[in-house]
C-alpha cells in the first residue's frame, strides 16, 4: 500500500454531542468548535487526516450544529479571493478556500446516540471503508500505520487504544496507618488501555448499529466483540481528549509552547 491518500477514503467525524462536562465552553458552542491556538478543535483533527491525504469528511453535526455550519461557511468567505465590484454592488467569491476538503455536513440530531448518528450518514460512505472519530481529542497516531494493520486484521472495526499519559502525581500511602509512605510520578504504564477513536470501518458496520438507539460503544461494539470482528491498534504516542475546561487548557499551553506534536 503506497499511503492512505490513493485509497480515497473519507473520515467520518462525530460532533454531535453537547459536551456537558466542559459547560463553560459548550453552552455557547458545540464542543468541536471549542478553540486551541485561536482554531476549533475540529480543524485540527482535520489537518491531522489532511496530512496523510484524507481530505473528505463527512461531519455528524447535532448539538449547535449550525454553529458548525456557519464555521465552513465562513472559512470559504474569510480564505478566498474576493473580487469586489461596487459599480455593480455585488460580491463575488472565487472560492479559492485554503483548506483544499471537501466537507459533508449532515444533521444528525440533537439527541441522537452515536450509532444513529453514524447511521444518518450511511449514504456518504455506502459501501467503502472509512475513518471515524471523535470531534473532541487529538492525536498524532500514524494514520498509514493504522490502516495497514486494519487490512491485515480482516475484522469490520478497529478501534485506536493507548495507555493515557498520566498528567497527576500518585501518593503512596501506608496500608494501615494512613500515612504518607511517598510520591511519585503516575507512571504510563500503570494506565489502563482506554479507546481514543481515530477508528477504520468496513461496510458491515452497519449491520451492527441495530436501529442506532443505542451509543457505538455500547451494544454494537459488544456484538462486534462477541463476533471477534473488532482489533485494536495500540498506539504508543500522544493523545488528549477535551473533556474538561482543565483539558483546554493543557492543549492551549502546549500549541503556545509550539509542543502541538498533533
Amino acid at each position: 500500500m503506497d499511503g492512505v491518500g490513493e485509497q480515497m477514503m473519507k473520515a467520518v467525524i462525530l460532533a454531535g454531542g453537547k459536551g456537558t462536562r466542559i459547560s463553560e465552553e459548550s453552552v455557547l458552542r458545540p464542543k468541536p468548535m471549542i478553540e486551541i491556538g485561536g482554531k476549533p478543535i475540529l480543524w485540527h483533527i482535520m489537518k491531522h487526516y489532511e496530512a496523510y491525504g484524507i481530505t473528505e469528511f463527512v461531519i455528524c453535526c447535532g448539538y449547535k450544529g449550525n454553529l458548525i455550519k456557519k464555521y465552513f461557511v465562513d472559512q470559504i468567505r474569510c480564505q478566498s479571493d474576493m473580487v469586489s465590484d461596487l459599480s455593480a454592488a455585488g460580491i463575488s467569491d472565487s472560492l479559492f478556500a485554503k483548506e483544499k476538503w471537501k466537507v459533508t455536513l449532515v444533521d444528525t440530531g440533537r439527541d441522537t446516540l452515536t450509532a444513529g448518528r453514524i447511521l444518518k450518514v450511511r449514504k456518504y460512505v455506502e459501501g467503502v471503508p472509512f475513518f471515524l472519530t471523535y470531534g473532541d481529542g487529538v492525536s498524532d497516531i500514524d494514520l498509514d500505520q493504522l490502516l495497514k494493520f486494519h487490512e491485515k486484521q480482516h475484522t469490520v472495526a478497529t478501534i485506536s487504544v493507548t495507555k493515557p499519559t498520566g498528567r497527576f502525581g500518585g501518593v503512596d500511602l501506608t496500608e494501615t496507618m494512613g500515612l504518607v509512605h511517598g510520591f511519585r510520578e503516575k507512571a504510563r504504564q500503570d494506565q489502563a488501555w482506554v479507546n481514543i477513536g481515530y477508528m477504520v470501518m468496513e461496510p458491515q458496520i452497519f449491520e451492527y448499529l441495530g436501529d442506532g438507539n443505542s451509543m457505538l460503544e455500547g451494544e454494537p461494539f459488544e456484538r462486534l466483540v462477541r463476533d471477534r470482528q473488532m482489533s485494536a491498534y495500540r498506539h504508543e504516542g500522544f493523545w488528549s481528549p477535551m473533556d474538561t475546561i482543565h483539558d483546554r487548557e493543557y492543549l492551549e499551553e502546549l500549541y503556545c509552547r509550539q509542543e502541538a506534536v498533533w
